[in-house]
């Protein structure tokens, strides 16, 4: 029975892993919503929008190449999966006041693709918060 309950436990483990790992191509085509204000890679900077590199644990408005609106300046978020599915979904509803004009991603596993890709390009000339 014990056998039983742990082979339970861990393919229950991996399905929920599974969910929350998304495809790097789908996330790379999703990114193209993004492309026209933000940037990554080596050679990303801010532009319309800031620079997207080592965003999961990045604070918000903390580039030095953009200027960020008060709202998100002051807004205290550190970017997390979550805090970041929440600003995708609706990015006024999470932080009033900033600057993207953008309506939000309602589809689940597009969120979750481009998280996965955005985690493929890391922090550049930045420290994560600790």
């Amino acid at each position: 029975m014990h056998k039983l309950v742990l082979l339970i436990f861990v393919l229950v483990s991996q399905f929920a892993s599974a969910q929350t790992s998304g495809n790097l191509e789908a996330g790379k085509a999703a990114f193209k919503k993004c492309a026209s204000c933000h940037q990554l890679g080596p050679s990303a900077r801010g532009g319309f929008g800031p620079k997207l590199n080592g965003i999961i644990g990045r604070r918000a408005g903390a580039t030095g190449d953009y200027l960020y609106s008060q709202a998100m300046k002051n807004s205290g978020i550190v970017w997390s999966e979550k805090s970041l599915t929440a600003f995708l979904k609706d990015p006024s509803d999470l932080v009033p006041g900033t600057k993207m004009r953008f309506y939000g991603i309602g589809d689940e596993k597009e969120i979750v693709n481009l998280l996965t890709y955005l985690r493929s390009f890391p922090m550049v000339n930045a420290k994560p918060v600790q």
